[in-house]
């Protein structure tokens, strides 16, 4: 599926993983993007404040989440909870948000970073860079959810 490249605005960009969440950010007109500290996941969904605290420290004003879809793009395991993350902090954070197919992304920024072995969570936010720089380029337009369907992966 081809989208067009989207309108630019602040976002956020999350690889959901696990145990963490990388975190990535670009300014509203898309020139720079920044990483941010990966997050840990926690059971009752705590690190949902800190992802808030971003967003409105640095005026964001949607995001978008890493769908892992295999080779053929179809939904592997992790790409359901990470669309379930996502519906989840869509409900909490009441912005606009995409999914994006983040086939890859982790190889892809430990060979473009030089990132190897790594247990802090760095190569989550650049995995989450790439995402964003993705999407910058590709698209999809981030949608409301209020009475619309999300793209259905």
């Amino acid at each position: 599926m081809k989208f067009c490249k989207p309108i630019p605005k602040s976002i956020l960009s999350l690889d959901v993983g696990i145990k963490r969440i990388g975190l990535a950010y670009c300014d509203p007109l898309c020139i720079t993007s920044n990483i941010l500290p990966a997050v840990n996941r926690f059971e009752n969904h705590q690190e949902i404040k800190i992802i808030r605290n971003h967003i409105d420290e640095l005026n964001l004003t949607g995001f978008i989440v890493g769908i892992p879809l295999d080779e053929e793009c179809r939904m592997t395991t992790q790409a359901i909870d990470c669309k379930k993350y996502g519906q989840l902090l869509s409900n909490e954070l009441k912005l606009p948000f995409s999914y994006v197919n983040e086939h890859s992304s982790t190889w892809e920024s430990s060979n473009r970073f030089g990132i190897k072995k790594d247990k802090s969570g760095l190569i989550d936010s650049f995995s989450a860079k790439i995402l964003l720089e993705q999407w910058i380029e590709e698209g999809p337009e981030l949608e409301e959810l209020t009475g619309k369907h999300q793209i259905k992966y």
